[in-house]
């Protein structure tokens, strides 16, 4: 969800408070049919495991609601990340359980990473919800469904090393239908000393290729006009035919989906600055229609503690990266995560993220202050040792560069003409068009002629401020 002109104090919300949930709905209840209403927080990958769900739900009879006060059946999908999106959801599910005392029969599900986590504390002890399902169970949701309604115990988060969910065409909900997420891989090898996510989704393992372009192809035939391909390292796909034994790379899937349509935008995240390669590079720059902008997350600029972090980098191979991209793609877009006061960081270490920043010339970051979470390797290994305040001054610092970093690269964008993708109307104004061009920077211009979503137009960008570009369509 996108703010048109957002404050300094609106950044700073979401960068303490983590990505807020987004509902998924497709109208109203319909008389007689059972119906779920949906909620996801986190990553992309929560919002498009949840669009799985609902077509996993569609096939047992139930339809989209976005009223939670009708629903037969509540869900939130969730993220672990942070302590502080764990206390949202918790929150939310205070929410839910208000709902469920005025209405009994009403099922409360929790889904995705915190599931995982938790296990059956949140059914057990906490007796928050009716049915607890991991990121690999989501097949299962109809019995589980069933095993609560008899009054049994609803849980399964059981890992899997195959599941893909490539043969479940996701039910697009709550989406602009412009554009849609693809799933082309699930689960992490690895291992980041802060994350949780290994444990949380499991291994990795890559979607079938056919499936994937057999996707895209749909979305074309729908209207969509642009995808973008998700995985927590998409850099490091890798699938193989059965029959041929052919082994399809990144690059080469990034190839195969910029070909179903010349008139389809392709993005993709997260890059990995160990696995991004200058194949994917050159793949990027030979397709008009793949986007110019890499989401490529530093976590820290420091060498040593990147070791800590087990991030398989160092500052200076991110440089050469960084070097790279600018060499092969002039114009391409970088972005970035970025961690202050990870356990042992000193006022230099600190210094030469700011620096980093700086070298890179990011267009946009997510910036965090560290959160410990039980069970990573961080937490066995290496003491919280950074206070809260000074955590938070160094990301203050961090935010204040970003802030100028993207001001500074916005201002270069004065008076130069983007082919912008019309995603619908400005938050603010409905006279008004919002849509990204091909570096992800979000363009806001009166609407004029007789466009709608989902046309390209080219935009003139007059003046800037430090998230968004205003202009004219020309």
């Amino acid at each position: 969800m996108y703010n048109d002109n957002p404050t300094i104090a609106d950044l700073e919300k979401t960068v303490d408070e983590s990505k807020q949930g987004e509902v998924f709905f497709d109208g109203g209840k319909i008389p007689g049919q059972k119906s779920f209403y949906i909620e996801s927080y986190g990553c992309q990958m929560n919002f498009s495991d949840s669009e799985i769900v609902a077509s996993i739900l569609a096939e047992s009879g139930y339809g989209p609601t976005r009223n939670m006060e009708v629903a037969d059946l509540i869900l939130i999908n969730t993220c672990s990340i942070r302590e502080k999106a764990e206390y949202n959801v918790r929150r939310r599910l205070g929410v839910f359980n208000r709902v469920k005392r005025e209405r009994p029969e009403v099922m409360i599900g929790i889904l995705g990473c915190m599931a995982e986590r938790l296990k059956s504390k949140l059914l057990e002890e906490e007796k928050l919800v009716d049915l607890v399902v991991g990121p690999d169970a989501y097949r299962d949701i109809p019995n589980l469904i069933s095993s609560a309604e008899e009054g049994d115990q609803s849980i399964n988060v059981l890992l899997s090393r195959e599941e893909t969910y490539a043969d479940i065409s996701p039910m697009r909900l709550g989406t602009n239908g412009v554009s849609a997420f693809i799933s082309i891989m699930r689960g992490c090898d690895n291992m980041c000393s802060f994350c949780v996510v290994p444990f949380t989704r499991g291994r990795e393992r890559s979607r079938n290729a056919f499936s994937i372009i057999a996707e895209a192809t749909e979305l074309v035939k729908n209207g969509y006009k642009e995808v973008t391909l998700l995985g927590q390292n998409v850099d490091s796909y890798k699938w193989e035919n059965p029959e041929t034994k052919e082994k399809v790379t990144f690059a080469q899937l990034l190839e195969m989906v910029a070909l179903v349509s010349p008139e389809m935008r392709v993005r993709f995240s997260t890059s990995h600055p160990k696995d991004i390669t200058d194949e994917v590079l050159y793949t990027i720059a030979k397709y008009e229609n793949i986007c110019n902008y890499i989401h490529l997350p530093v976590q820290s600029g420091n060498s040593r503690i990147l070791k800590k972090m087990n991030r398989t980098y160092t500052r200076e191979w991110y440089k050469e990266r960084v070097d790279s991209i600018y060499r092969i793609i002039p114009d391409c877009a970088i972005s970035a995560d970025i961690i202050t006061g990870f356990c042992s960081e000193t006022e230099e270490d600190h210094q030469e993220t700011l620096s980093i920043m700086e070298y890179t010339n990011y267009t946009m970051s997510y910036m965090f202050f560290y959160s410990e979470r039980p069970g990573t390797l961080a937490a066995k290994k290496y003491e919280d040792d950074i206070p809260l305040e000074l955590k938070k001054r160094r990301l203050a610092e961090v935010i204040e560069m970003q802030n100028k970093l993207s001001f500074d690269s916005n201002k270069l964008d004065i008076g130069k003409t983007f082919k912008v993708l019309i995603e619908g109307n400005s938050k603010k104004s409905d006279q008004h068009w919002k849509g990204k061009n091909d570096q992800f920077k979000m363009l806001i211009f009166p609407k004029t002629g007789d466009h709608k979503a989902g046309d390209y137009v080219m935009v003139r960008v007059d003046e800037v401020n430090q998230a968004t570009l205003k202009g004219e369509m020309v």
